[in-house]
């Protein structure tokens, strides 16, 4: 009982201060924040999908104890973060898995909601936002269409989601989930396929919109030198197209990453940026709590916490780490002089 009322007390102050932020800052700043949350499941198996796994009687016997476990984990991560404006999630199963994470947690209090479409992943995974209805508005979304049915090849769809800050701003998010390394040339060729596309819609909507924040988040399975980011997205060993499309991983530090594999970190979540000049980037960063952690196994250094290591069940949250992104739009106080 303590805890939990340390954790209302830590809520309620977080929340003031930002709604402080938003009513006396010139220029409020904008939240964004992507997770790979790692198989969000519910307990059910869904025959339509390849779930099997995770049920009671499933290979990682998935009980209600670790899904709670899981979900009351990552609310006090985002309680951490000073709950972003919006958070951009992979690996979620469902709409319900959803609801017990926004309705069944504190991040009620925060004025939580989603944005979810099933898609056709054979594994049942979907990308799915969050946002405080008090700092972003939505007015559109919807899932982009990304698999490739002429060759049996299905995979998680983007999504789409535009909305309005209460300052009147425009932000049209992209959230992506591009498919594994798994199944070699062919596979590349898809994310290649992908990327081009939404390259090509953040480009569109920038020019529907062309005082907006165009905003891409994703696990995108490929580093920012691998062909699908590099060429795909146009950067070519840069870090900003031609078309002004930025890849912000510059910012983050160059001796971690989001992943680690066979010992070695990698950033292969990312977010690329398209705005005019008025949108500054203020910060993107890499979150690192101690609970997100774990001290690697024969070898030195830490890796992320899984929720399950193989079939084992290690506790954590998951195997990528989170990147929280702060923007804000610069305006000009009436005769010219210029806001804070």
């Amino acid at each position: 009982m303590r805890r939990i009322g340390l954790s209302l007390l830590l809520l309620m102050t977080t929340l003031s201060a930002q709604s402080q932020d938003t009513v006396f800052s010139d220029h409020p700043t904008f939240t964004a924040a992507w997770w790979n949350v790692e198989n969000l499941f519910d307990l059910r198996d869904d025959p339509h999908t390849n779930d099997d796994d995770f049920t009671p009687q499933g290979a990682y016997h998935w009980t209600r104890r670790k899904l709670d476990t899981k979900i009351q984990g990552i609310y006090k991560t985002l309680l951490q973060m000073e709950f972003p404006d919006v958070v951009g999630l992979a690996e979620v199963e469902n709409a319900w898995v959803l609801r017990e994470l926004c309705n069944g947690t504190p991040l009620r209090q925060a004025g939580y909601r989603y944005v979810h479409y099933d898609s056709p992943d054979r594994r049942g995974i979907d990308c799915a936002l969050l946002y405080r209805r008090d700092r972003f508005r939505v007015t559109y979304s919807r899932p982009l269409r990304v698999s490739d049915s002429a060759t049996g090849f299905f995979t998680r769809d983007i999504l789409q989601v535009e909305g309005v800050t209460p300052q009147g701003d425009t932000i049209v998010l992209f959230l992506n989930h591009w498919p594994s390394k798994r199944g070699g040339d062919e596979a590349d060729r898809h994310r290649m396929r992908i990327a081009q596309k939404l390259r090509g819609q953040m480009l569109k909507l920038h020019r529907r919109y062309p005082q907006a924040a165009v905003i891409a988040m994703g696990d995108m399975n490929s580093t920012a030198d691998e062909p699908a980011i590099a060429s795909g997205m146009g950067f070519r060993g840069d870090t900003v197209s031609p078309e002004g499309i930025r890849n912000l991983g510059y910012r983050l530090p160059d001796d971690w990453g989001s992943h680690k594999y066979q010992g070695q970190w990698h950033y292969i979540d990312a977010v690329f940026f398209l705005a005019d000049d008025s949108w500054k980037v203020r910060k993107l960063k890499l979150i690192r709590y101690d609970h997100l952690l774990t001290p690697e196994e024969h070898r030195p250094g830490v890796r992320p916490k899984r929720t399950n290591q193989g079939p084992r069940y290690e506790g954590g949250l998951s195997d990528h780490l989170p990147l929280l992104l702060r923007v804000a739009r610069e305006r000009f106080r009436p005769g010219g002089d210029e806001g804070r």
